[in-house]
């Protein structure tokens, strides 16, 4: 079962943001709480946040054990830019872009998971069963 959590409009720029969930992707989900809570970065403490409640979704919405938690899917997304402006010399301005992003998360638990990836082989292993029949008989 998917179980999806969202953190919109947060206050850095998804560039950032991606460097810390770029080291999660595809880890279990207590592997990827530690590698979190030791990054040195700022945007750790966000998705850290996102992370535990993606957790507590799976663990009392949906009654799953939190051993078997992985993490499938986590993107960032760019959110609104505020526009502000910083006075120069000469009566001039120069842009300054606040940006700000979106996260989603999607776990999933590790048993279910196995069970998609042998239904897709054996799928793909029928069809080609299938495929060399058709040949043969083709050929005959």
């Amino acid at each position: 079962m998917q179980v999806k959590a969202k953190a919109r409009f947060i206050r850095m720029s998804a560039r950032k943001v991606r460097l810390v969930v770029d080291l999660i992707r595809g880890a279990h989900v207590s592997k990827a709480q530690t590698q979190l809570r030791f990054a040195n970065k700022a945007a750790a403490e966000p998705v850290l946040k996102l992370l535990n409640s993606a957790i507590a979704n799976a663990t009392n919405n949906f009654n799953l054990n939190k051993d078997d938690l992985v993490i499938t899917s986590i993107m960032v997304d760019e959110g609104p830019t505020l526009d502000r402006f910083h006075p120069r010399a000469h009566g001039r301005a120069m842009p300054i872009r606040k940006r700000s992003s979106h996260i989603s998360i999607i776990i999933e638990n590790v048993e279910q998971k196995e069970a998609k990836k042998e239904d897709k082989v054996e799928t793909k292993e029928k069809s080609v069963k299938a495929s060399k029949k058709t040949v043969t008989a083709k050929t005959k």
